[in-house]
């Protein structure tokens, strides 16, 4: 799982964290679960965002992959709310369509669009890094054209206010 540290200051971008959560190592779905929250709430408390943006579940033709994608999501999710971080998701498409112009680009052109706008390594090792750096400029773009537009949660209880169909 990869995460990306976008500050901003004024109209001033500045990349601050891009990494992976390595999981590779651990057999068991439970302990990679735990894994993504323990290491989200330990960036969190290191970079202190004030915003979570990530991307949305999307539909896959694998139901197993789509359902562990999910509950990973939402443990990432439960991180950031445990520490009241305010959450907006994207879809993949609105991701890339935000970076590269293509809502169909691959990860390497996101990649490389990246490279470009916020000077980082175009690095094609970490992908699931620079599509996170990617959530985090699309967030950015987000509001910084339309206020108003962004959903975000300050807790539990504004989540499944809004949501109410996820209460199950």
């Amino acid at each position: 799982m990869g995460y990306g540290i976008l500050q901003v200051q004024g109209t001033k971008l500045q990349p601050i964290g891009l990494g992976v959560i390595k999981l590779d190592k651990l057999e068991d779905h439970a302990m990679r679960l735990k894994r993504i929250f323990d290491r989200t709430v330990g960036i969190i408390d290191e970079f202190k965002p004030d915003e979570l943006a990530i991307e949305a579940p999307f539909f896959g033709k694998n139901v197993q992959s789509m359902l562990k994608l999910g509950r990973a999501q939402g443990v990432a999710i439960a991180a950031a709310l445990s520490r009241s971080i305010p959450i907006t998701e994207y879809s993949p498409k609105k991701i890339k369509m935000s970076i590269t112009g293509n809502g169909n680009a691959s990860k390497e052109q996101v990649a490389a669009m990246l490279a470009q706008i916020l000077g980082l390594k175009n690095d094609h090792t970490y992908l699931d890094a620079t599509d996170a750096m990617g959530a985090a400029l699309c967030h950015y773009y987000q509001n910084k054209n339309v206020s108003g537009a962004k959903k975000s949660y300050s807790g539990w209880k504004a989540f499944l206010a809004d949501n109410p169909g996820k209460q199950k």
